[in-house]
């Protein structure tokens, strides 16, 4: 019995699929503190972590099991005595998801499919699932009488004078506004093809099933513990390794297009409220800072922070098939339904990320990404 004749909680088990990655060893470092004990199950592929074994990053308190979440066998020895699932297992990249095709949908559909295939057998209270905003496609846009437009599709541009941003049936420039979960999908890549699928077999299964559901659609995460070394994982760590290196970040498009960077540590704190708030089941959110930056303004930051502020980033005024042009958060239900706050500043945080990055080896494989997507002609 606790203190104050109060009983104390039974301890629970998180298992957190794909937890030796970026977002799932803060996330088992936090849960470890909120008294969880927490089970991993990571694949550990070569292309994030390298040849190394269990994760550095991982908390010597975690449980690390090595096992392909495409496993029957392997998921069904996670699931033991497990109580909540995170499910962050994901192969991630909007660009490499464009010609890996079938290694995509197998790791973040077929997977997903197989951790709810040994749910079926043995049940928990809780799933939540590691979304993307990447599924909105464009985000929310205004126009210049106020109406909203929430199908807004790219079209190859004309020509080297035309606009970057989209436009109105009347030629008029379209504003980014905050997108709200109430946005329609709009899927223009492999990926997000495959996270909408993560989150529609979640809500869907979980509930058939006795279990509660919760889809958490994140926005750009950063912070110390990134892949360096992968080029297709969140933009700031792959700018990092190009300035780490003595080269300037490469940047699609004019570098105009505007996205929302939220740290870790926030995601974390997201994930947390998702597994506990009674309120969460059921329910998809978005995960942002509420705060919209332009890549390209985020690259000179970044430069900044880590001693290399004559290095400008390279400009391509080239277009990458399936990405976006903005895309900004509403952060407003989450806010007002689980309590979630950002507690962060970027350009503090950018400071600690370049003072991590300069202890860090990381081999710049930019330019091989960028020819693997050129030769496929999925860059014009």
């Amino acid at each position: 019995m606790a203190r104050g004749g109060r009983f104390a909680r039974v301890q629970e088990t998180v298992l957190i699929t794909g937890g030796g990655g970026f977002i799932g060893c803060h996330l088992a470092r936090r849960l470890l503190r909120g008294g969880y004990h927490v089970r991993v199950l990571d694949s550990l592929i070569e292309q994030v972590h390298g040849a190394r074994g269990r994760p550095e990053l991982l908390d010597a308190e975690a449980e690390f099991l090595r096992g392909d979440v495409r496993d029957p066998e392997a998921v069904r020895r996670a699931l033991r005595g497990v109580d909540r699932v995170v499910h962050l297992a994901a192969e991630v990249g909007v660009g490499q998801s464009m010609y890996a095709v079938d290694r995509y949908v197998s790791v973040n559909d077929v997977g997903t499919a197989v951790l709810f295939q040994q749910l079926i057998d043995a049940p928990v209270k809780r799933v939540v699932v590691a979304s993307s905003m990447s599924i909105y496609g464009e985000g929310l846009y205004q126009d210049e009488d106020g109406a909203l437009h929430e199908d807004v599709r790219r079209t190859p541009r004309r020509g080297p004078d035309a606009p970057w941003d989209p436009l109105d049936k009347a030629g008029r420039p379209l504003r980014p506004v905050p997108t709200p979960e109430s946005k329609r999908p709009a899927l223009a890549s492999v990926y997000a093809i495959s996270k909408h699928t993560q989150e529609c077999l979640t809500l869907t299964l979980a509930p058939a099933y006795g279990m509660e559901g919760v889809a958490l659609r994140l926005w750009n995460a950063y912070g110390p513990g990134q892949a360096l070394s992968n080029p297709y994982t969140g933009v700031l760590a792959i700018f990092a390794s190009r300035l780490h290196n003595g080269q300037p970040p490469v940047i699609f498009e004019d570098g105009q297009q505007r996205r929302d960077f939220v740290h870790v540590e926030d995601v974390a704190r997201a994930f947390h409220l998702a597994l506990e708030r009674p309120e969460a089941a059921g329910q998809v959110y978005n995960v942002a800072s509420g705060h919209d930056r332009t890549v390209a303004e985020v690259a000179r930051e970044l430069a900044a922070a880590m001693g290399r502020p004559e290095m400008a980033p390279e400009i391509t005024n080239k277009t990458r098939s399936g990405d976006i042009r903005h895309n900004i958060a509403d952060i407003g239900k989450i806010r007002r339904e689980l309590g979630f706050s950002v507690s962060r500043d970027f350009q503090a945080d950018l400071a600690e990320l370049a003072e991590w990055v300069a202890r860090q080896q990381a081999e710049d494989r930019v330019q091989q990404a960028r020819s693997e997507l050129e030769t496929r002609g999925l860059v014009a």
